[in-house]
């Protein structure tokens, strides 16, 4: 099988050192395409230098659902696997496993688990413990009493799907944030079945500002109204969940860091609502609070 492996970058100079060697030693001998929203340091160049394919396109062209859909065409695999640069595989076979429930027919689409960069805070490394655990498991639309809107939960940053499969809902869409929810919704409602694959493994996190975690939010309440319709279950109800563990958390192991763990949930779930609320509103209210008022 023609396994293919897209990465969208911008400013990616510091992270491709680390992300690229594992998939270069990968067994797989994947074809890896890089598009480029015009990176402002020498993404490019460190791209080419370790022999990948590049294309490079204006910063405001770049669209989470477009770019993605275009990089998978491009490559033409059977086996398309989504990473971002910050995403560094933890061995050269995590491709490998990543994508054996495709392989053998038991899924159409496979993501692995992410593991906290080294170093990052408890507040940046929670969310990968919450939301990636350590068995993995299959999900088809009938998980969705038991799973609720987590039933539909993938995440790019490191995924496989087959091509034929996204061919058959259409490919990702335009979207402003959360193709592969998107996409994998259309798959689940079509009786596919997805894996998550918690043996594949990768190191992702992040450090966001409170402003950043605010305008994430907007961007995440806007797309999940957009996509009401597909994305049934309660965020709510997850997200207190969420809460509830991460306070559990800081209050167990970092005391000190709970003022700053509230005023960043706050951020949070205030970014989420008026994001909801702003869907319906007009458009310059959206280019207003979203990241991406291009999208709008």
């Amino acid at each position: 099988m023609k396994i293919g492996v897209f990465i969208p970058t911008w400013n990616a100079a510091k992270h491709l050192p680390h992300c690229l060697p594992p998939l270069l030693q990968s067994p797989l001998k994947p074809k890896i395409l890089i598009i480029d929203s015009s990176s402002k340091d020498n993404t490019v160049a460190i791209a080419q230098s370790f022999g990948i394919q590049t294309e490079i396109i204006p910063q405001k062209e770049f669209n989470h659902g477009l770019t993605r859909e275009r990089g998978r065409k491009l490559l033409n695999a059977d086996i398309i696997v989504m990473m971002t640069s910050d995403a560094y595989a933890t061995s050269p076979e995590a491709l490998e496993k990543l994508i054996e429930p495709i392989v053998q027919g038991k899924a159409s689409a496979a993501y692995g688990r992410q593991l906290p960069h080294h170093g990052a805070s408890l507040l940046e490394a929670f969310p990968r413990t919450f939301n990636y655990p350590e068995q993995s498991h299959f999900r088809t639309l009938k998980d969705l009493p038991s799973y609720g809107v987590y039933t539909f939960f993938c995440s790019d940053s490191f995924a496989a799907y087959s091509n034929r499969a996204l061919d058959s809902v259409g490919g990702f869409p335009r979207v402003l944030l959360g193709e592969d929810s998107a996409v994998v919704a259309k798959l689940l409602r079509q009786g596919d079945t997805i894996a998550y694959v918690a043996e594949a493994t990768v190191r992702h996190s992040h450090h966001y500002t409170l402003r950043q975690e605010f305008q994430r939010y907007v961007d995440t309440g806007l797309a999940r109204q957009e996509f009401a319709d597909l994305l049934e279950g309660s965020d709510s109800r997850r997200g207190s969940a969420f809460t509830k563990q991460l306070m559990k958390e800081v209050i167990d192991n970092e005391p000190l860091m709970l003022p700053y763990a509230l005023a960043q949930t706050l951020c949070k779930a205030s970014g989420y609502h008026l994001g909801r609320i702003a869907y319906h509103g007009p458009r310059w209210l959206k280019r207003l609070l979203c990241s991406q008022p291009e999208y709008y």
